[in-house]
Protein backbone atom coordinates (compact mmCIF):
# COMPACT_ATOMS: atom_id res chain seq x y z
CA UNK A 1 0.00 0.00 0.00
CA UNK A 2 1.18 3.08 -0.61
CA UNK A 3 2.50 5.84 1.73
CA UNK A 4 -0.56 7.43 3.82
CA UNK A 5 1.17 11.10 3.47
CA UNK A 6 1.46 10.96 -0.38
CA UNK A 7 -2.24 10.01 -0.86
CA UNK A 8 -4.63 12.11 -2.41
CA UNK A 9 -8.35 12.08 -0.52
CA UNK A 10 -9.53 10.27 -3.79
CA UNK A 11 -6.89 7.59 -3.73
CA UNK A 12 -7.77 7.46 -0.09
CA UNK A 13 -11.63 7.62 -0.85
CA UNK A 14 -11.01 4.55 -2.80
CA UNK A 15 -8.63 2.46 -0.77
CA UNK A 16 -11.56 2.81 2.04
CA UNK A 17 -14.20 1.51 0.08
CA UNK A 18 -11.93 -1.03 -1.44
CA UNK A 19 -11.72 -2.72 2.11
CA UNK A 20 -14.91 -2.32 2.47
CA UNK A 21 -16.07 -4.84 -0.50
CA UNK A 22 -13.31 -6.98 0.82
CA UNK A 23 -15.34 -7.28 4.46
CA UNK A 24 -18.34 -7.38 2.20
CA UNK A 25 -16.89 -10.18 -0.07
CA UNK A 26 -16.22 -12.21 3.35
CA UNK A 27 -19.64 -11.37 4.58
CA UNK A 28 -21.65 -12.71 1.65
CA UNK A 29 -19.44 -16.04 1.82
CA UNK A 30 -19.75 -16.45 5.21
CA UNK A 31 -23.46 -16.01 5.04
CA UNK A 32 -23.72 -18.19 2.05
CA UNK A 33 -22.06 -20.92 4.35
CA UNK A 34 -24.07 -20.33 7.61
CA UNK A 35 -26.97 -20.59 5.23
CA UNK A 36 -26.06 -24.07 3.67
CA UNK A 37 -25.50 -25.58 7.30
CA UNK A 38 -29.13 -23.58 8.45
CA UNK A 39 -30.23 -25.98 5.57
CA UNK A 40 -28.65 -29.00 6.74
CA UNK A 41 -29.53 -28.60 10.19
CA UNK A 42 -33.16 -27.81 9.66
CA UNK A 43 -32.93 -31.02 7.73
CA UNK A 44 -31.99 -32.76 10.70
CA UNK A 45 -34.72 -31.04 13.21
CA UNK A 46 -32.28 -28.34 14.44
CA UNK A 47 -34.24 -25.29 13.57
CA UNK A 48 -32.28 -22.50 15.67
CA UNK A 49 -29.39 -21.38 12.67
CA UNK A 50 -32.24 -21.28 9.72
CA UNK A 51 -34.25 -18.97 11.72
CA UNK A 52 -31.31 -16.63 13.43
CA UNK A 53 -30.66 -16.55 9.31
CA UNK A 54 -33.89 -15.49 8.51
CA UNK A 55 -34.05 -12.67 11.24
CA UNK A 56 -30.63 -11.59 9.90
CA UNK A 57 -31.95 -11.73 6.18
CA UNK A 58 -33.15 -8.45 5.88
CA UNK A 59 -31.06 -6.10 8.05
CA UNK A 60 -27.59 -7.49 7.15
CA UNK A 61 -27.58 -10.36 4.32
CA UNK A 62 -30.08 -8.32 1.79
CA UNK A 63 -27.72 -5.01 2.13
CA UNK A 64 -24.50 -6.88 1.79
CA UNK A 65 -25.45 -8.77 -1.47
CA UNK A 66 -27.02 -5.23 -3.04
CA UNK A 67 -23.42 -3.38 -2.19
CA UNK A 68 -21.88 -5.98 -4.03
CA UNK A 69 -23.98 -6.15 -6.32
CA UNK A 70 -23.98 -2.49 -6.91
CA UNK A 71 -20.08 -2.55 -6.71
CA UNK A 72 -19.72 -5.15 -9.58
CA UNK A 73 -22.24 -2.80 -12.14
CA UNK A 74 -20.25 0.68 -11.21
CA UNK A 75 -16.88 -0.97 -11.84
CA UNK A 76 -17.82 -2.51 -14.67
CA UNK A 77 -19.20 1.39 -16.08
CA UNK A 78 -15.80 2.41 -14.80
CA UNK A 79 -13.91 -0.09 -16.99
CA UNK A 80 -15.96 0.65 -20.19
CA UNK A 81 -15.68 4.69 -19.55
CA UNK A 82 -11.81 4.23 -19.29
CA UNK A 83 -11.50 2.16 -22.48
CA UNK A 84 -13.79 4.87 -24.12
CA UNK A 85 -11.62 7.37 -22.92
CA UNK A 86 -8.71 5.93 -24.07
CA UNK A 87 -9.98 5.61 -28.12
Amino acid sequence: MADEQSLTPLQRLKEWLDRLLVIDVFLVIAGALWFAVAVVSHSQGIEAPLTLFQRLWEPLFTPAIGLLMAAAVISGILGWWQRQGQR
